[in-house]
């Protein structure tokens, strides 16, 4: 359910051209579907210009619900459509958590 709520907001914030919302909680240590860690790799144009720090900042903005009441954590890749395609739509893996036990 928060993963459907980030990705309706992004997308009505940013229209993307490429959306992932993925629910990384349980590579973390808290409580089976706590939705509460997320990757979120965002490809839209209207990133053309901004500074990455500028990028992000908006993406809270635009999520500053769902970071007050249970998100943790939030993973951000963000790229407009050229830097998407120079980067070979490739995203990088997420840290291992320090708290976690075994990652799957």
């Amino acid at each position: 359910m928060v993963r459907e709520q980030i990705e309706a907001k992004l997308k009505a914030a940013f229209e993307p051209t490429h959306l992932d919302v993925v629910d990384e909680s349980y590579r973390h240590n808290v409580p089976v579907s706590s939705e509460s860690h997320f990757k979120v790799v965002l490809v839209s144009d209207r990133f053309i210009g901004e500074r990455l720090l500028t990028r992000h900042r908006s993406i809270y903005g635009v999520l500053s619900e769902e970071l007050a009441d249970g998100v943790h954590a939030l993973a951000l890749h963000t790229f407009t459509l050229k830097e998407w395609e120079r980067q070979q739509a490739k995203v990088p893996a997420s840290p291992r958590c320090r708290g976690a036990g075994t990652l799957a």
